[in-house]
This record gives structure tokens, sequence and C-alpha cells, in this order.
């Protein structure tokens, strides 16, 4: 249950900006962020960190790198063992996403890939190869989880504004409409925030995966100088998960 949320919440959640435009990561080093999963009456059912990092490439050009770790926790644990890490690395002066990797461990499976983009030749290289086919990519800049948790922050959106984003699933291509739709005042461990209301949507393709039976995501967007996302909730037919922020730590001195 845990791991399809965090799958079905990549998918959908995962933004890019539009083709043409700089990518920006929406994160800095030494950043860190912590929630709290909720998943219908199981209010503790898991926990989400994110961190950013400093890192060169082999050529010693400067890279940030995300990480991110999904567990569960209490009686969610004892019901469903689950844990899972992704590693995203991004090139510092084009803000694209160049490198990621993602695992995960349940009842003794373990499951592993990697995702190289070639932006030159509108290509993605997955390891384990996609059966059959190569990843080809569409316009804009996919990215993972990390930037769908954070890079709404840039955005500057208001009620009724949109933006354009793309999202990668496992070997799939999702083309998203995120669209804002109001201001809720939202209650964290860290205080109270007056938020944006963000809905990613599927308008420019048919729709597909959860989008095709009706789930919805929506991401808060906090109203002031950090802009930090207080929240995100994915709604399907059998309960929904709830990620509230519960720590943060702003980015190391330049």
């Amino acid at each position: 249950m845990i791991r399809f949320w965090r799958r079905t919440w990549l998918l959908a959640i995962a933004p890019a900006l539009a083709a043409g435009a700089t990518p920006v990561i929406g994160l800095d080093r030494g950043e860190a962020l912590t929630y709290r999963v909720s998943w219908a009456i199981l209010p503790g059912a898991g926990e989400i960190t994110i961190a950013a990092f400093k890192a060169t490439d082999t050529q010693g050009a400067p890279l940030l790198r995300v990480l991110t770790h999904t567990s569960t926790r209490g009686l969610a644990r004892l019901i469903l063992p689950f844990d899972a890490r992704a590693d995203s690395l991004f090139d510092c002066q084009t803000g694209q996403l160049t490198w990621l990797g993602e695992s995960s461990s349940t009842r003794g499976k373990d499951l592993a890939h990697t995702v190289a983009f070639h932006y030159r030749r509108n290509t993605a290289a997955t390891d384990p190869p996609a059966a059959g086919r190569v990843l080809r990519l569409p316009p804009g800049y996919p990215t993972d989880l990390i930037t769908c948790l954070v890079s709404a922050r840039t955005w500057n959106l208001a009620p009724g504004g949109t933006h354009e984003a793309l999202a990668l699933f496992e070997d799939d291509f999702y083309e998203l409409t995120v669209h804002a739709l109001n201001y809720e005042t939202i209650d964290t461990p860290l205080g109270t925030f007056r938020a944006l209301v963000l809905e990613p949507r599927m308008e420019r393709t048919p729709p597909k995966g959860m989008f095709r039976h009706g789930s919805t995501v929506r991401v808060w967007i906090a109203d002031d100088p950090r802009h930090l996302p207080v929240r995100f909730k994915v709604d399907f037919k059998f309960g929904a998960g709830v990620a509230t922020l519960t720590d943060y730590h702003p980015p190391a001195p330049k």
C-alpha cells in the first residue's frame, strides 16, 4: 500500500519546466526536509526525508546531489515493511536532471533501476533496459520525486495560473498541466501556513495510470519567503495518502 502510494505520487506530481525554459532545481546544498506520511486511519504510516548535497562529475563540473528516503513506520511497518531510496544528480549550470537511481525493499523483495538522460539525443537509457525500446524524451525536462516536492517553490503562481510539467514513471512519461486553485490554511508541526493549492492534471494527452482511474493529487506551497511545500495529498478510491512537513533545515551558507 505505501509502496503503491509512493510510486503513484512520483508519477503524479514530479514536475518539470516547459520546453524551452531553463529548469530550476528548487533545492540548494545543505537543505533538508522531513515529512510525516499518514495513510487512511494510520496517522504515522511513514516518513520521507529529502536532503541536498554538493557533488561533482568525473570532469569536476558542479552537480547537486539529492537523496531521498521513504519508509513505513509504526503499525504500518508491521503490516508492510517498506524502504525506498532515490539518488538524483542535477547539472548545476543547466538545472537538468542527468541521472536517477531508485531502489526499494519490501518483504524481502528488492528492486532497483537507473535512468541516464541524454538531452542532445532526446533519449533516456534505463538499467535494466526498458523492454524492447529506447525512451524518447517529450518536450520539456523530466524530473524525479525530489523536484516534484520542491520545484513548485520557484513558479510564482497565483490562483487561476497554470504550469506545464513532465513526469517520468518507470519507463513512461506523463505530460501534466499543474493548476493553481486557491489559498488554504495548513497546520503543521512547524506552524500554521497560508498555502497555495496546486493540482496536476492530464489535459494535453489522454489520461493514463492513476489519472485514468480518477485519482487526484494536491500540493500546498507556503505563501511566505521560503515557499516551502508544506503538504502533499494523493486521493484514491480506497483512501488518501498525506505527507506533512515536520522538520526543515535551511541551505548551507554560501
